[in-house]
């Protein structure tokens, strides 16, 4: 009796540690670290209650610097519970922009309210993009930034089920950012890196909630080229090519601004799935486009009105920054390398 109860044992703990070894070996071929996202807990204000996913992810304009203090002002000066999601370095933790493959943490998608995304060319695993193209498919609204209008290309796995989000996408013309955000990449309309952005308002559009309290809008990034929004597009603000890289600087005289190319625009989505999103998109949105209070500005309003707070919107709405911000530069391979989405966690 005892040696089958003994055999019993050795049996049973054989079998524990086999299972053990499985578990580790899954582990080290497949990291996962929490700190591989961060979580703003959203305090007092409007937004309580609300949950936004970031998606930071692009080689040139710094989204990893300037989403992380998008996400800190609308935690904390307003309330909303923030999951700010990275492109990683699988191997050591780091927030690697030129990884086109890996955004730990996107199924945070499958409970929020909102997705503001600075997307650039990326390729997702299938498993991982079907919590993007479900949370779409539920009928959210998005905030698309900048080159979010060519978020995505399939260059490796052309046979994706959701290969048509490719921005050259022929069977889905233009793919995501055609026809989800309303355009997807066409040309720098501005010279790039050298005439910056002025904002101006569509008259038609300035009591439009958004742009509550909006009175200046610039920005360091050139203008870019739009030219496939439907009539039912509502653009806010124009995009006015200026002679230089400062503020103060002229409009440049001629066809580039004659007409302005849209800048900032709001529309309707309805997918597959027949559910309507409401789609906010700007061609700007570089970390340093963020030091732009009026941007700011447009930006936060426009979180509250995809979310339906829009009568939550005050006259200056609070969008200062919450800690230091000093952002990089734009440009390719000019992100500081080393840091880990836990150094971004609120001091």
């Amino acid at each position: 009796m005892n040696g089958t109860y003994n055999i019993s044992i050795q049996m049973n703990k054989i079998k524990y540690f086999t299972i053990l070894l499985t578990l580790l070996s899954f582990t080290l071929d497949n990291p996962v670290r929490a700190a591989d996202w961060i979580v703003y807990e959203g305090k007092a204000g409007p937004g309580k209650g609300k949950h936004i996913v970031f998606l930071a992810g692009d080689e040139e304009y710094r989204s990893e610097e300037g989403l992380p203090q998008l996400a800190k002002i609308l935690a904390v000066r307003h309330g909303f519970k923030c999951t700010l999601l990275f492109s990683v370095n699988p191997a050591d933790g780091t927030i690697d922009p030129n990884n086109q493959n890996n955004i730990p943490g996107i199924e945070a998608l499958d409970n929020a309210d909102l997705c503001v995304m600075l997307l650039r060319f990326r390729e997702l695993p299938d498993d991982k993009m079907k919590h993007f193209v479900d949370f779409l498919n539920a009928g959210k609204p998005i905030l698309g930034l900048r080159t979010s209008t060519h978020a995505f290309s399939y260059d490796k796995n052309k046979e994706s089920r959701y290969a048509k989000y490719d921005w050259r996408s022929k069977d889905w013309p233009g793919g995501f950012g055609q026809q989800v955000l309303g355009d997807t990449w066409i040309s720098h309309h501005g010279n790039h890196a050298k005439e910056s952005t002025r904002g101006i308002i569509n008259e038609k559009m300035k009591n439009h909630p958004i742009l509550r309290g909006v009175d200046d809008i610039w920005g360091q990034t050139d203008v870019y080229g739009i030219v496939h929004l439907t009539a039912d597009t509502k653009v806010l603000v124009y995009g006015q090519v200026l002679e230089g890289m400062k503020p103060s600087d002229k409009p440049v005289v001629g066809k580039k601004n004659e007409p302005m190319m849209p800048l900032v625009w709001i529309r309707d989505y309805i997918g597959e799935s027949g559910k309507s999103n409401k789609i906010i998109c700007t061609t700007m949105g570089a970390s340093v486009d963020l030091e732009s209070e009026g941007l700011r500005r447009l930006l936060i309003n426009s979180c509250y009105w995809g979310l339906g707070l829009e009568k939550k919107i005050t006259a200056k709405n609070n969008v200062d920054y919450v800690g230091e911000y000093k952002p990089t530069f734009f440009g390719f391979g000019k992100f500081t390398k080393g840091v880990k989405p836990a150094d971004h966690e609120l001091k």
